[in-house]
């Protein structure tokens, strides 16, 4: 009797050491399968996510997660503005939520992004990552910078109300923000 009783304590002692075992490797598993995620890849299984962006120069944008891709992210805030902000000048998110398996970002980068706005023709705001501003239209973009025609948010882009030109290079950007 004193035999089986000691043959049922090993035996639960080398469960308990296995379960311990088997629980270690689980946790390490999920600490390497979560340190594989990128942000690009967090911020595409937040689409539809209402987040809270506070970017290089000091500012704060709010909005929903429209799209994302490699080093950026769209938000729509609640008036419809869209803004392209790249990651790069991103000091924090709020609202992302938990990693996704099942996302994966755009493969484009900012460049494809910025010309996407290029097209539409729209008046931007490019935001800087010091702060300062500078109202027109994307006119050209090349690979690591795009041209602004300045002119006001509320004239259109012609050559009687264009100010300036200003060349501005991608990793200055904090935010461009369509009207």
């Amino acid at each position: 009797m004193r035999w089986d009783r000691l043959f049922d304590d090993l035996e639960a002692r080398m469960a308990a050491q296995s379960r311990l075992e088997l629980d270690a490797e689980v946790a390490e598993r999920t600490r390497l399968e979560r340190a594989r995620i990128t942000l690009g890849e967090r911020l595409a299984g937040a689409v539809g996510a209402g987040v809270a962006l506070r970017l290089r120069g000091g500012a704060v944008v709010r909005g929903q997660v429209e799209d994302s891709g490699d080093g950026w992210v769209l938000l729509v805030e609640d008036g419809g503005r869209q803004l392209l902000v790249p990651v790069a000048a991103v000091l924090g998110i709020s609202g992302l939520g938990r990693p996704r398996d099942d996302t994966r970002s755009r493969r484009f980068g900012l460049g494809s992004a910025v010309r996407g706005v290029s097209r539409d023709r729209r008046a931007v705001v490019v935001r800087d990552v010091d702060g300062g501003a500078v109202h027109g239209t994307i006119d050209a973009v090349g690979a690591d910078a795009f041209d602004v025609a300045e002119h006001p948010l509320d004239s259109p882009r012609r050559p009687e109300n264009v100010r300036g030109e200003r060349v501005i290079p991608f990793a200055a950007v904090a935010m461009i923000a369509s009207t």
